[in-house]
């Protein structure tokens, strides 16, 4: 599933991942890591999209079920599942999900806008990148984890 366009002006860098047979992406520049999956360690009244926190390198911080963030059946991690440690707003978070597929370089223009009919509850999503292989929701961390989820986990910019 690569597509690279090395040299494009307009090319945005992304890393794909799977959830329960769906593709999603963010953009690479807000990738830490991935780490293979670990067991989280869980908080009592936790929300219910964070699965626990783990300790990376000194630093505890959370792990948050993304299937369950975007409305889906909770993920029943496995061996093969990964968690992507991404910055959002200066906090650090690990995302679990399925797989990660692959790191993109996709053309701007390959970007679609959500349409209409399916937009209420997707203002996290900048669109929908469209290639030969797939169609894969560009999801905006920022948009996703806004103000309110961070003073919901107790983590500091």
């Amino acid at each position: 599933m690569r597509a690279n366009l090395a040299g494009q002006a307009d090319a945005l860098e992304i890393l794909a991942f799977r959830l329960h047979g769906q593709e999603f992406c963010v953009k690479t520049t807000t990738i830490r890591e991935i780490r293979g999956w670990a067991p989280a360690t869980p908080l009592p009244h936790a929300p219910v999209d964070v699965v626990g926190v783990i300790n990376l390198r000194g630093t505890v911080i959370p792990i948050v079920d993304l299937a369950v963030k975007l409305g889906m059946n909770a993920m029943v991690a496995s061996e093969r599942s990964a968690i992507i440690v991404a910055e959002v707003s200066g906090a650090i978070i690990g995302l679990l999900v399925d797989a990660v597929s692959d790191i993109l370089t996709v053309a701007s223009d390959n970007l679609q806008p959500v349409p209409q009919a399916t937009v209420g509850g997707m203002d996290f999503s900048e669109g929908m990148i469209v290639t030969d292989a797939a169609m894969i929701c560009f999801l905006n961390l920022e948009r996703l984890f806004g103000e309110g989820d961070r003073g919901d986990w107790g983590i500091a910019a």
